[in-house]
């Protein structure tokens, strides 16, 4: 049975600490393949600000050199919003050998209940929590209930985050520092964030 990991999000755009979190997911967890999964129209988010062709290219700049990962766009050609549990029910039907580790951070773990069909989900993967700075990430009682098999993925504390990316290009400010070299490139070129109100979405 091969072991492979779901990291979903926006990814917009991509940075740093997506990247460190999909290295260590592919170390900490012994993955086979670990599947990048850019979501389409997100239901408890906001709408992404880059259009998916971007969000997409980005990404393949940013796993170009990682061999056990891919890009997985089916959620983004999905009509209607974006259910993590329709993710994984096609999955299981064309991967049926599969343990299943979604990857998630302990803000979304303490969300989870919200989730659309929530405790299927929680049946179908082990969840991998990304603890930060030695904090132990703890599900809701809700959560628990359901007896969630959960494995810890612990990174140092991080500073980026798309929010903050998007905030700093609009002012004009450099982002070198927060996302790979090949993904400031293609923001640069292309001309993405500088012009839409990060404080507007």
């Amino acid at each position: 049975m091969q072991r492979i990991g779901i990291f979903g999000g926006t990814f917009d755009p991509v940075h740093n600490g997506h990247v460190a979190v999909a290295r260590a997911a592919v170390q900490q967890l012994a993955l086979n393949q670990l599947r990048w999964m850019p979501v389409g129209s997100p239901w408890q988010k906001q709408q992404p600000f880059a259009a998916p062709q971007h969000r997409v290219a980005m990404l393949q700049l940013a796993v170009d050199v990682e061999p056990l990962q891919i890009i997985d766009e089916r959620e983004m050609h999905r009509a209607g919003p974006t259910y993590t549990v329709d993710t994984l029910e096609e999955l299981a039907k064309t991967m049926p050998d599969t343990q299943w580790h979604l990857i998630i951070g302990q803000d979304q773990l303490a969300r989870l209940h919200t989730w659309h069909r929530w405790r299927d989900v929680v049946a179908a993967v082990t969840l991998a929590v990304v603890g930060r700075g030695g904090v132990d990430p703890l599900a809701g009682e809700a959560v628990q209930a359901a007896q969630p098999r959960m494995e810890r993925l612990w990174m140092p504390p991080m500073a980026e985050s798309s929010t903050e990316i998007r905030h700093r290009l609009f002012r004009g400010e450099s982002i070198e520092s927060m996302v790979p070299e090949a993904v400031a490139r293609y923001i640069d070129r292309h001309g993405l964030y500088r012009w839409a109100d990060p404080a507007l979405g």
